[in-house]
């Protein structure tokens, strides 16, 4: 009989050329599916060591250090259960919910990420959720946005309106309006980013943007909003709604979102000659430890009463903060 797999063990060496990092933010940033909130309780439950022995989330990684990281697994559930999260709810009726979801929530069980999802909030709110697609794991869920994305989601509540609604995203009828802020200050104040969109063929957790005939087609409108001194906050529309597609097209152009991971946003681009604005940035980047991304507006048809929906949210609160700060 095969052992049961109750933990994953992780080693990690500081490249001679890192800049020092607080080691919860830098772990954040290098583990799969990792929030800060969980990293940090790791850390604390010693399961965290550097050079063989327990630290502290304050601590700044050096070249050189060894890392070593046990991250406990719990066994995959059958289906999704009902979890009291609370859930801000921007609109509901009989048909659908739109929810605004918080940046680290994911929108549905998959792997690392059995609980605490959306729909493990959703099922313990409602009992009347569609199921279209895959019931038993994202009952409701007509389309995502990435985990560490905020914004606003939209649910169906049975069968025939989350056939309608997904007709809509297909169709690229539904208004889908993002704030980002992003690096640098752009040639144009307004433009279309066209490029298509491919999975790495070196990461497959990532995606890349091609102009060859590889991948899915992405359309991209942007609007700057306001400028700041290394960055700038953007109004993005989508035309196609690909995976990570903002944050690939954005990078694609040398302004990736300010903190994204995965695409370039963790490093120094403008400023980074002057030892005042590297600091200072430094000190933002540690504030925000995620793309800064939010899916601000969503408007549709309602597939019942034919009224045309457009819901507005406010940005999140590490967005405003970075914004403050800029």
């Amino acid at each position: 009989m095969s052992k049961l797999i109750t933990e994953k063990k992780i080693r990690i060496e500081i490249p001679p050329a890192k800049t020092k990092e607080r080691i919860d933010l830098f772990l954040t940033n290098s583990l799969e599916n990792a929030t800060r909130t969980k990293v940090q309780k790791l850390i604390e439950a010693g399961f965290v060591l550097v050079n063989g022995k327990p630290t502290k989330a304050n601590y700044k990684i050096l070249p050189f250090d060894l890392l070593d990281i046990t991250i406990p697994i719990s066994p995959r559930p059958e289906k999704a259960e009902p979890e009291d999260i609370p859930l801000d709810i921007v609109f509901e009726d009989d048909y659908l919910i739109v929810v605004n979801k918080p940046a680290g929530m994911v929108a549905h069980p998959a792997y690392s990420n059995y609980t605490g999802t959306l729909v493990n909030a959703l099922l313990h709110h409602t009992n009347k959720l569609s199921k279209l697609n895959e019931p038993e794991i994202r009952p409701g869920i007509v389309h995502r946005i990435d985990k560490n994305t905020s914004g606003l989601l939209l649910v169906a509540k049975d069968e025939y309106v989350h056939a309608q609604l997904a007709k809509q995203f297909s169709k690229h009828t539904v208004e889908r309006e993002y704030w980002a802020i992003a690096w640098g200050k752009f040639k144009s104040p307004k433009g279309e980013i066209t490029l298509n969109i491919a999975r790495s063929k070196t990461d497959r957790k990532k995606f890349t943007h091609t102009d060859s005939n590889e991948g899915k087609t992405a359309i991209t409108f942007y609007e700057v909003i306001l400028e700041y001194d290394f960055t700038s906050l953007v109004k993005l529309n989508l035309k196609t709604g690909r995976t990570h597609q903002i944050r690939v097209h954005l990078a694609a152009i040398n302004h990736p979102i300010f903190g994204d991971p995965v695409y370039g946003g963790r490093a120094i681009l403008y400023g980074h000659k002057l030892p005042k604005i590297k600091s200072r940035v430094e000190n933002l980047l540690e504030e925000m430890p995620r793309q800064a991304l939010h899916a601000k507006t969503l408007g549709f048809i309602h597939p019942k009463t034919k009224e045309s929906l457009r819901f507005d949210s406010d940005l999140p609160e590490d967005m405003k903060n970075i914004l403050t700060r800029l």
